[in-house]
């Protein structure tokens, strides 16, 4: 999975995953999708390098705890996270973590707009 960059969109909703999907494989982005914050911790030790979009307010393992645990296991080298979020400003869950952060993106999500920040993000994606 490390030979290309992709993006993965981490949300509890299967409507949202999709929706996002659709969106940016419409500009020829290979995007995976993950239904919370322990699957995209697979899909990173898999060997994902990218972007993820993920959301703040999760079942079990909401985005901050998701990014603790990316933390924690060593992960980030090689990707970006935006996280995806109904709220106007992001909250205190991100105190220690916010370095791991590059940008929000909220919800209700506007198709122009992904696609420019994504377009932005991807071309940050770190080679190591």
């Amino acid at each position: 999975m490390t030979d290309a960059l992709k993006i993965l969109v981490v949300d509890d909703h299967p409507d949202i995953c999709l929706a996002v999907q659709a969106i940016l494989e419409e500009e020829s982005w290979t995007v995976l999708t993950a239904n919370g914050g322990e699957e995209c911790i697979k899909i990173l030790e898999d060997g994902f390098s990218g972007l993820i979009l993920l959301d703040i307010m999760m079942p079990d393992m909401d985005g901050w705890e998701t990014i603790r645990e990316i933390e924690s296991r060593d992960l980030y080298h090689k990707i970006i996270i935006c996280m995806l979020t109904a709220k106007d400003n992001p909250d205190e869950g991100m105190i220690g973590i916010e370095k791991y952060v590059s940008d929000y993106i909220t919800k209700p999500i506007v198709p122009e707009l992904l696609v420019e920040l994504v377009a932005m993000w991807m071309q940050n994606i770190p080679e190591t």
